[in-house]
């Protein structure tokens, strides 16, 4: 099907977020079948959705990789990407909310606001994206409309405009009541693909009669029109309460409310309306800022064709069939097969062979591409996951993505040669693709160490190693990222000074170290040349070096400052080199001295369960070091949040399903780092500790 080029204001750059399992695959598996972009619904506990197309989800019926695709509604193009609502690839649902405008917030109408949607909520707070609300899964036993919009409420500091009330039957979802227009939608066909529009049932009038009253006195507060007629007494039009809708959704302190049930085909017509009425065009958008890396000054860009171009990758792609294909967001002007693009961080220029239209795995091939579009780009050599396209003459950089740090590792090793190779391919491969996985080489071991978000995010990692890249290796088992700190402020001297019968070596620094809440911090208080200008960024390089490798087991260091307080220099034999392995030697005998201790990864864990097993899971929590922070109770379970150190996390799914014969579940996610117990630490570093 070929895609035509609509005007801006008809394009809707959409994502799908909620916490795992709320139903956001099949949501958007029932999007493109009622808008004809595919002919045959899958599912996803079938393994036959469109969107979750590697082998890994299929089996898992989990989505790990955020999938884009294009379909049109009414007049309208319609650009979705569904994302993961696992918390091991929240990486995915922060890339995809950093070039979407808008997103449907998908929540399970029976277990409400659960862990991973408060997160994915705030996310969308971070790169304000405006949002609507489908409380999905209204077919289930359980399932409480008014109660799911109470906790949305309450816990996301959003006010809720409700725009559909659902219509239950003898414990039978049935379809729902549209309060602006005062009809029901209802769904009697299998497929879904028709609905009819009837008239409101009799008992159900005097509700909708209020919903729509209290919609109104909502909407009054910010339409100087819709308050007027409200005023008076006067029933605005359709047209006009639409509009007023769409302010406050731009606005992302008000969220309209709908709700159905994708897995029964029923309320999804009525939700992509709402796409269309509610969530922004490009042309909504503020203009784009970014910095002018050759004048350093804040420069924006419109979102239009004919505007300087610049596009933002958001996302690096091992596609077999094409190669590496870079995922680009165009903010203003327009993109063309063949031409060339400016890398603005690399300051290169990079050629585009292809352009391409995504549909998951699958690819239609474009001439070019405008402002508002999401395309992939063929050709991009060095263009990795943040970086800003622009034009050479008009350079422009837009701020970068936040990566989260990995908190768990594993060793993995090959067992041939050949497959040494291969593993060092397939290992470049995934970082490109992934910026929250890391890899490096343990220098006492000499074994490859790969780290991420989770255990699952590595599983999934090595299994694509193994299948994708056809590597045969041996993993460990998982290990906790630990990191070192200081407790105390220490000054020393680093001293490199070789003489060798030609120039020699010379460079000598007197630091400070002391302990800061942050991550780093680097302050020169050098007075009167004692160092020369040119050499102080070689001092920080060689200090950032050297903390990298902390004193008692080589964990990196955080929560450091470092002043740089004298230090002197030779006319000849001065050099970057000598003062950064002087900085280094600096760095290793003062945080010695500082108090060193050991950190460790606290999550937040939320654990649901009734009563039944309530006691045995608390005992559980406390014998693993965890802390209990509130207990709160939803309907007939309770909601225990914890903090629990991840290294006493191991096997925590298999003990849960045993404490609970199945019945409970738990989510988590990194929370913070937190002095390691000096019991634990001496009994893991027996040597050090001493």
């Amino acid at each position: 099907m070929a895609m035509k080029h609509l005007t801006i204001e008809k394009i809707r750059n959409i994502g799908l977020i909620a916490h795992i399992d709320a139903g956001k695959t099949t949501t958007t598996e029932r999007i493109l079948y009622y808008t004809g972009r595919i002919h045959r619904l899958g599912e996803v506990n079938e393994g036959t959705t469109v969107m979750d197309w590697m082998d890994q989800e299929r089996e898992r019926g989990i989505t790990i990789t955020s999938a884009a695709t294009t379909c049109h509604w009414q007049d309208c193009q319609i650009n979705i990407i569904d994302t993961p609502g696992h918390v091991d690839f929240t990486m995915e649902v922060e890339r995809a909310l950093r070039v979407l405008d808008g997103a449907i917030v998908i929540f399970d109408a029976v277990n409400g606001v659960e862990p991973q949607s408060e997160t994915v909520w705030h996310q969308a707070d971070r790169y304000h994206v405006p949002r609507i609300v489908f409380i999905n899964k209204m077919d289930r036993v359980g399932a409480d409309f008014d109660d799911t919009i109470s906790q949305i409420n309450k816990r996301l500091s959003v006010t809720p405009l409700i725009l559909q009330l659902p219509v239950v039957e003898d414990s039978e979802f049935k379809g729902v009541i549209d309060i602006l227009r005062e009809k029901y939608y209802y769904w009697d066909e299998e497929k879904g693909k028709h609905y009819k529009t009837l008239d409101i049932p009799e008992g159900s009038r005097g509700i909708v009669a209020r919903h729509r009253e209290k919609l109104l006195e909502q909407l009054s507060e910010i339409d100087e029109t819709i308050m007027d007629k409200f005023v008076h007494g006067k029933q605005p039009g359709i047209d006009e309460i639409q509009g007023g809708i769409r302010k406050a959704t731009l606005s992302s302190k008000y969220s309209p409310i709908f709700c159905g049930s994708a897995f029964k085909n029923k309320g999804i017509q009525p939700l992509l309306d709402g796409v269309i009425n509610y969530l922004p065009s490009p042309v909504d958008l503020p203009p784009v800022k970014g910095v002018n890396p050759d004048t350093t000054k804040e420069e924006t860009r419109n979102n239009q064709p004919d505007e300087k171009f610049c596009a933002f990758a958001f996302k690096v792609q091992a596609d077999p069939y094409v190669g590496r294909l870079v995922f680009v967001r165009i903010y203003s002007g327009k993109l063309i097969s063949g031409g060339a693009v400016y890398n603005t961080r690399k300051r290169s220029m990079e050629r585009i062979s292809r352009l391409l239209r995504m549909h998951a795995n699958k690819r239609e091939e474009i001439k070019d591409a405008h402002c508002g579009d999401i395309v992939g780009v063929v050709g991009l050599k060095s263009t990795i996951t943040g970086d800003t396209l622009s034009e050479k003459k008009h350079p422009l950089l837009l701020e970068s993505m936040y990566f989260p740090e990995p908190v768990i590792w594993v060793a993995i090793e090959p067992k041939s040669k050949a497959d040494q190779e291969k593993l060092a391919y397939a290992l470049s491969r995934i970082l490109e693709e992934d910026p929250t996985f890391r890899v490096r080489t343990d220098e006492e071991t000499n074994q490859t160490i790969i780290s991420g978000m989770g255990e699952l995010h590595l599983e999934i990692i090595v299994d694509r190693i193994k299948r994708e890249f056809n590597v045969s290796a041996s993993v460990g088992r998982p290990q906790v990222a630990y990191k070192e700190t200081i407790t105390k402020s220490v000054s020393g001297v680093g001293r490199y000074i070789k003489q060798t019968g030609g120039r020699g070596q010379y460079g000598h620094v007197e630091i400070q170290v002391e302990p800061i809440e942050g991550v780093f911090e680097f302050i020169d208080e050098t007075r009167g040349g004692s160092i020369p200008r040119d050499f102080i960024p070689a001092i920080e390089r060689g200090v950032k070096s050297a903390l990298e490798t902390g004193p008692l087991a080589g964990y990196p260091m955080v929560n450091v400052r470092v002043k740089l307080i004298d230090g002197s220099y030779h006319e000849v034999d001065s050099s970057d080199i000598a003062f950064k392995m002087a900085a280094g030697i600096a760095i290793d005998e003062t945080t010695r001295k500082a108090g060193p201790i050991l950190l460790e990864p606290i999550m937040k864990v939320e654990v649901v369960t009734d009563e039944t097993s309530l006691g045995e899971i608390i005992s559980d929590i406390n014998a693993r070091r965890g802390r209990i922070v509130t207990m709160d109770m939803r309907g007939k379970r309770y909601h225990v949040h914890t903090f629990v150190p991840l290294a006493e996390m191991s096997g925590y799914a298999t003990t849960l399903r045993s404490l609970s014969q199945g019945r409970a579940s738990y989510n988590m996610e990194p929370a913070k780092y937190e002095p390691l117990p000096r019991n634990i630490a001496e009994a893991l570093l027996p040597k050090a500790m001493v």
